[in-house]
């Protein structure tokens, strides 16, 4: 397992008020350094937006429990998925997350540097993140949890150990 997070520029789309009209959105680069340096922040990565667990379990609950987690002292809470920050904006649209911050990894670089990145060519997906979660302080990665049974191709999609609630409670028992 990684001990940092992997260095990598994020291509995400913000909002500009500025530019108006039926499209006020602008591409703004992330580095790593800009999600992590000097910031707690939980991820939870998963294989992708829309998708069933996704929508109706894993983020959610992370989006439920976002205030538990900075009474922990989190400053962020951040949802990785291997898409492009397209579908995380409109995802995150659909789902009403307020809290939770959506971040593409488009390219999958990150993924594929923390090696998580999966073949899902068995459901149609190409090349996706599998399932985890990780607690980021300043950049090192202090606590991981990776769902069992990780392969290309895997026939299951696990969804055990990389929930909000696993997560909080290790944060409360620190």
């Amino acid at each position: 397992m990684r001990s940092t997070v992997p260095q990598v520029t994020f291509k995400t789309r913000v909002r500009n008020e500025a530019l108006g009209g039926p499209n006020p959105f602008e591409w703004k680069d992330l580095t790593t350094d800009d999600v992590f340096k000097g910031k707690n922040v939980v991820v939870f990565s998963l294989p992708g937006a829309f998708t069933p667990t996704c929508s109706t379990s894993h983020l959610p609950r992370f989006e439920e429990l976002y205030d538990e987690f900075t009474a922990q002292g989190v400053d962020a809470v951040v949802c990785l998925s291997v898409n492009d920050a397209f579908v995380m904006f409109q995802w995150g649209k659909s789902q009403n997350a307020q809290n939770v911050f959506l971040l593409p990894d488009g390219n999958g670089d990150f993924t594929r540097q923390m090696g998580m990145l999966v073949k899902k060519d068995n459901l149609g997906f190409g090349m996706r993140s599998w399932r985890y979660a990780m607690y980021v302080e300043d950049g090192s990665i202090t606590k991981m949890f990776s769902e069992e049974g990780y392969q290309d191709d895997a026939p299951a999609d696990p969804f055990e150990v990389s929930d909000a609630d696993t997560m909080l409670a290790y944060l409360k028992q620190r």
